[in-house]
C-alpha cells in the first residue's frame, strides 16, 4: 500500500484507490453480491434442515436473504484485499452453484 505523505507531524494517509480499482469493488459489490446471496438464498434449501412444518429449508433463506446479501455487500466494500475479497465470494458462489447442479443433474 502506498502512502501520501502530509506535514510534519500527521500520521501517514493511504493513497486513493485506483479508478479501475473502484469500478471493480463496485462490480463486486453490486451484481456479483447479489447474484451470490441469490444462489446462497437457493442452496440453502438443499442444506438447511426441514422443520418440523416441512418448509424450514423453504422459509428460513428467503428471510434471511437481506443478511446475506448485506454481509457479502459489506465485505466486498470493506476489504483490504481486492483479491481475496472476489476470490472469497466467488468460491461461495461456485460452491452453491455446484451444490445445485449436483442436486438436480446428478438423478
Amino acid at each position: 500500500m502506498t502512502t501520501v505523505t502530509t506535514l510534519a507531524g500527521d500520521p501517514p494517509q493511504a493513497a486513493p484507490p485506483s479508478r479501475r480499482a473502484f469500478w471493480l469493488r463496485v462490480v463486486l459489490a453490486g451484481p456479483l453480491a447479489f447474484v451470490c446471496a441469490t444462489l446462497v438464498m437457493a442452496g440453502g434449501a438443499l442444506w438447511l434442515p426441514k422443520g418440523a412444518a416441512q418448509i424450514d429449508n423453504l422459509l428460513l433463506p428467503i428471510l434471511l436473504f437481506p443478511a446475506i446479501w448485506a454481509t457479502l455487500f459489506f465485505y466486498a466494500c470493506l476489504a483490504h484485499s481486492l483479491r481475496r475479497a472476489y476470490l472469497v465470494i466467488a468460491a461461495i458462489g461456485l460452491s452453491q452453484l455446484a451444490m445445485i447442479g449436483i442436486h438436480y443433474f446428478a438423478r
